[in-house]
């Protein structure tokens, strides 16, 4: 492995970076040191992302500045499978081990990055053959043996994993694969005769019903069309020798594309249990907690390939956002239903189920992936896990001013969440 490495003066940190170099990939790194020694450099939190550029990902500057080290990487390619994505993460991981030689090493996933980072942790502690049974859409890759497990996890503003959030952005209404301008009407979600109105909808329950069939039938036929297409290139019938092409529209993640819980607030909307609320200035409660978020996306994307189009490959949609939904698919204000998600490693909540260190689950009420947190925190098999909520913080952590009723109400929300992430790997490691 060759290293580069260009040195810069942080006013907080001593920031190195690096990029790791192997045969075809480069895996983009930022290494962010502690100025001074504490007792906590030697504990390493690597921190990485499935799809975005997370390089400057606050947490590097802000686990730095108290006393730990910090891996920012991004994965080697956004157009690879989620397996080549675990060996990034394993390059880094051995990276950190070998070169820091650190006490502990934890993983940080935030949002999307918490799919990886579960993926990871539950094949290195448990082995790929979790995720070889026959009930599994893409089984994992036999040379994800030797992954050394991480001393600890922790998953902030986690979403339900990248499998479930494409099912969520997914839109029905799509009646002809080819051309994404014919739409059927019983499924659009931004037809005023299903109940659509600018500015926040409440849907009639008929519609949500048919909604969620909707989703339910739609993402059934994309997964039986990439099967099918993989059996044709395994028989040498395919149009490629490797893999095909595969755009699907309607279908990209971004929050501002088809969710009906982003014009309709009342779903995935407060936690089934009451939780540890973290407030402004050290405060605490806790309480049942209720997202904060109003209602957005007044705008129907579906027809633009740039904004709302899923670009793919069929074995690349297998591994990283098919999932298996039954007829009862669907969710309410705290729940989801229908999802197996036992049938794919592409979601945290059920990757989750296989990790065992002490794991921290954290979700912030002014970001759009709120509810995913306390599935998280029920799936989990830890013994040592806990689960906190930070009051007004958006998805990012930052406060959300607009939400305030008195200017500073929700105070120094990244501070709130860091914080309270210092205490917890210092009360373990």
């Amino acid at each position: 492995m060759k290293e580069l490495q260009l040195n810069e003066l942080s006013s907080v940190t001593n920031r190195v970076t690096n990029t790791f170099v192997r045969p075809g990939f480069r895996i983009p790194a930022v290494i962010y040191m502690p100025k001074g020694w504490n007792g906590k450099a030697d504990i390493a939190v690597l921190v990485m992302h499935s799809d975005e550029d997370y390089l400057s990902f606050s947490a590097g500057e802000e686990l730095a500045e108290r006393g730990f080290t910090v891996m920012c990487a991004n994965c080697s390619s956004k157009t690879s499978g989620l397996d080549q994505r675990i060996r990034d993460m394993r390059t880094c991981f051995n990276y950190l081990k070998d070169n820091y030689d650190p006490r502990r090493i934890i993983l940080l996933g935030h949002s999307g990055g918490a799919t990886l980072a579960s993926a990871y942790q539950s094949i290195a502690e448990k082995g790929p053959s979790i995720y070889q049974n026959e009930n599994m859409i893409w089984k994992c890759s036999d040379d994800l043996t030797d992954l050394t497990p991480a001393d600890g996890l922790m998953l902030l503003d986690s979403n339900w994993g990248n499998g479930a959030m494409c099912l969520f952005s997914l839109d029905p209404a799509v009646a002809d694969e080819s051309d994404s301008h014919v739409r059927a009407k019983e499924f659009d979600l931004y037809d005023p005769d299903n109940g659509f109105t600018p500015g926040g909808t409440t849907y009639p329950e008929s519609f949500v019903k048919t909604f969620f069939r909707g989703q339910h039938e739609r993402s059934t036929r994309l997964t039986e069309y990439a099967l099918s297409r993989v059996a044709a290139i395994d028989a040498g019938k395919g149009s490629f020798d490797d893999d095909e092409p595969f755009v699907i529209a309607g279908f990209e993640q971004a929050f501002f594309n088809n969710k009906l819980y982003a014009q309709d607030i009342r779903f995935m909307s407060v936690t089934k249990e009451p939780h540890l609320l973290l407030h402004k200035d050290g405060a605490e409660s806790v309480e049942l907690v209720r997202s904060l978020r109003g209602p957005e996306n007044d705008t129907c994307y579906t027809t633009y390939y740039a904004d709302a189009a899923q670009v793919t490959t069929v074995k690349n949609y297998l591994s990283l956002f098919a999932v298996r939904t039954t007829e009862e698919y669907g969710f309410d204000e705290s729940n989801v239903y229908g999802i197996d998600w036992d049938a794919s490693y592409n979601c945290t909540t059920g990757n989750i189920k296989h990790v065992s260190c002490p794991t921290l689950v954290m979700g912030m009420t002014g970001g759009w992936e709120f509810a995913a947190s306390e599935t998280i925190y029920n799936n989990s098999e830890s013994t040592d896990k806990t689960l906190a909520y930070v009051e007004g913080a958006d998805h990012f952590f930052r406060p959300c001013k607009h939400l305030e009723k008195v200017p500073g109400q929700f105070g120094d929300t990244i501070k709130t969440t860091y914080d309270f992430v210092d205490n917890w790997i210092r009360a373990r490691f």
